[in-house]
Parts: C-alpha cells; structure tokens; sequence
C-alpha cells in the first residue's frame, strides 16, 4: 500500500472543534396535549376495530388478546402509532383485515421451523426469539416470535412493530411478508442464505471480502437515512447491530427487527426513555446515562457497526472489552494496520478504509451534538468533505492532509464497491 494514502488519526478531524464545542444541550418542547386528545377520541374506535379483526382471523381463540386492555393500550401508544394502523388496515367494523401480509396458523409456524426447534434458532434477545424457516415454495424466512413479557405488553410490542414496519418501505429495510397471531404473536420476514451480518463476521469460515464490508457500510447508511428522513414520521430505530442487519442474495443490507424503534414527532427533539433497554456495546452515553433517544443514538450504534466491518471484532467480545475503548487509541494513533481485520491481510482498498474510520469516529463522538447526521456520514462514506467545511480547516489537521492526499477526489464509487 502507498505509505501516503495512511491516514493521520481520523478521530483527529475535529479534535479542537470537539474541545472547543459548547456542551450538549437538548430540550423538548411539550406536545400538543388536546390535539392528542382529539386524536385518541377520533381513533378510539379504529384502534378497536384492528384488535377485533386480529382476533377474528384466529382460528383459535387468543389467550393474549382476552387479557388486552384496550383504553390502556391507547394511553400507550401514541396517537400517530395507531393513525398508521388505523390507515393501513382500514377502520371499517365490517370489513375484511386489509393487509398486504399472510396471516400464518400457528401449525404453518411449526412446520417451517421444526416446531420451533433449537437447531432452527438463529437469535434471541430480551423480549423475543428468531428462527430460521423455509415455506413450501422454497422461500427462507425469519420468523420473530416474541416470547416473554406480561400478555398485554407483548399484544402491545407486536401492534407496535407491525405498525412501524407497515410504514416502512426501503431496499435497505427487511421485508414483512407475514405474521401470526395464534399460539403467541409472530413476524415473519424474507431472509436470504447468508443470514445475519454477525453470522457472515463471526460465524463464517469465509470471511467478508472488503468490498462487500464496504457495500454494506453504505446500505445501511442508506436505510438509516430513509428511517431518519425518507418516513412520512422519523423513526429512530434504538437497536442498530450486526445482527440486525440481514444480507440479500447479493449482500445488500437490510436493517431489520424493529422491535425497539421509536416515533420521533416532528416538533420533539428527542424522546426520554425510562426503561433500559438495547444491546450493550451500541448503547450511546446520553442513552446510558440520560434515557434520551433521537437521530444520533442510532448514528452512535452504526459508528460502532463500522468498526466491527473495518475490524472483524464484536462490539462486545466475550471477555466483555468494548470495541469503542479497544480502537479510540489505535485512531487518535492513526494505526490504521492494527485496526484492519487481519484475515483481510492487504486486501482492501486502503481510501475506503481511510473514509471508514473518519466516519466512525465521528459517529462515535461522546457528544451526540458533535455526530454528523447519517446524510453527512453517507458523504464521508463516498469522499465528499463538503459537510465538514462548516469548520475552520485550520482546525481539522486530518482534513488537510486527506485533501493534500486527494483522498476527496479518489474514485469511491457511490453504489457497487469494487473488490481489490
């Protein structure tokens, strides 16, 4: 590799700005309390009419539905939430469930996945279990069954995810094809043979070529961006990991398992959350230490993802060390060799990498304020610096030297990475 296409520390780029910088400030401003009012009375009846149609489309009878408290549940969820629904599904007490997904019988749900059998298990975290299936056309599937929690909270995450993923629509999402609601509450989603990206970074004997590390770098900025601002409503999805992030046939990344995302309203800056939840090792410091969600939790989580693409390394390994404190002082070192997975040896585009790990440690700046938003970070990713020229180049020693090297004209290409 050319000795000047090494970087000096990326997490230099805005060291003094950083040191310099204000801190974080965030404020909300309160919701409009009687349009909400006004909402919830106008959808009161549609929201009762979707867990009617849900029941009546069972089968058998749900024992989790017979212990829903309905005005309860709506107190819950927001009035936007259930819009969605309401729009999506219709709201007519006589019609028909109007949805674009199968609705699988628990016994259909068994036989694809050896009744749920534990060599079908492909993930599991706190409230839910994934399985791997395959439907009789051929099809793989993934299929969430959400597992623990008091009946009404799980009715309540499951209308919750539905509704979210009923809105989104991106090629870099996951792809809803059905659901079911006998025998506890299902989400039945495509997946391809390459599964996860944990399973292709951690679980595979091959290991990733860097172009496609780098293609799905830029997929998943892309899907984050859509969530962040191509909605009708923002979502701030709260759990952006490697296994969350499935791989088509040909690797293209779709952020999946919407199960923790949230609506951001259009006038609130952020959401202050009481209960803790996430995976440790993508969690953000002000969602640690404050509860607070927005734009820039989930720009934290994928800074992180882009370690564990440049690394090969878990964002927690098993000796619990955090892969943010194992590569802060390999990057203000600008040690660049130790940073790149070692089964890569010298394959891989060196600039790419470079653009990398600028926009990862940028991502995982302490300070959410001091984190570009997932449009800069797709800039930094094909070599634009434009975003960065709100700030004095004389404090951006990195910056200089990247433009003396040209790194900003380098030919990045924008949507089929090239392998080396």
């Amino acid at each position: 590799m050319n000795e000047k296409e090494e970087t000096c520390s990326p997490t230099g780029v805005l060291e003094d700005y950083f040191r310099s910088s204000d801190s974080e400030t965030c404020s909300s401003k309160e919701p409009n309390n009687e349009s909400d009012a006004q909402k919830n009375s106008r959808l009161s009846s549609r929201w009762h009419n979707f867990v009617q149609l849900l029941r009546r489309r069972s089968k058998k009878p749900l024992n989790t539905m017979h212990t829903l408290n309905v005005l309860n549940l709506s107190r819950r969820m927001s009035a936007s939430m259930k819009e969605i629904i309401a729009s999506k599904f219709g709201s007519d007490s006589d019609c028909d469930l109007k949805s674009p997904w199968k609705n699988f019988t628990f016994y259909e749900l068994q036989a694809v996945t050896n009744y749920f059998g534990h060599e079908n298990l492909i993930g599991k975290g706190g409230y839910a279990e994934v399985y791997k299936g395959c439907l009789r056309n051929g099809q793989l599937v993934a299929i969430k069954r959400l597992a623990r929690g008091k009946p009404e909270e799980i009715t309540a995450d499951f209308l919750s995810e539905i509704g979210i993923m009923a809105h989104v629509n991106h090629p870099n999402t996951a792809k809803l094809i059905g659901y079911g609601v006998e025998g506890g509450m299902h989400l039945v989603l495509e997946l391809s043979p390459h599964g996860s990206l944990a399973s292709m970074l951690y679980g595979s004997k091959e290991k990733l070529h860097w172009g496609i590390r780098y293609k799905i770098a830029l997929g998943t900025a892309r899907g984050l961006l859509y969530l962040h601002e191509g909605c009708q409503r923002r979502i701030i999805h709260r759990d952006i990991k490697a296994a969350n992030i499935l791989l088509s046939e040909d690797f293209e990344p779709q952020i999946c398992d919407f199960g923790l995302a949230k609506w951001l309203p259009e006038q609130w800056t952020h959401h202050t959350v009481s209960k803790f939840e996430g995976t440790f090792g993508y969690l953000a410091p002000e969602y640690l230490l404050h509860g607070i969600v927005d734009e820039k939790t989930d720009v934290f989580a994928y800074g992180v993802l882009l370690l564990e693409l440049v690394t090969g390394r878990r964002a927690l390994d098993y000796s619990n060390q955090s892969l943010v404190l194992w590569a802060k002082p390999l990057l203000k070192k600008s040690d660049t060799r130790e940073l790149v997975d070692p089964s890569l040896a010298d394959d891989y585009n060196s600039k790419q990498v470079n653009l990398v790990l600028l926009a990862a440690s940028l991502c995982i700046q302490q300070s959410s304020i001091r984190r570009p938003s997932m449009s800069q970070v797709l800039e930094l990713l094909h070599g634009d610096f434009s975003c960065l020229k709100y700030m004095k180049k004389n404090r951006m020693p990195f910056f200089r030297k990247a433009s003396r090297e040209e790194l900003t004209n380098a030919e990045v290409p924008k949507t089929q990475p090239g392998m080396n």
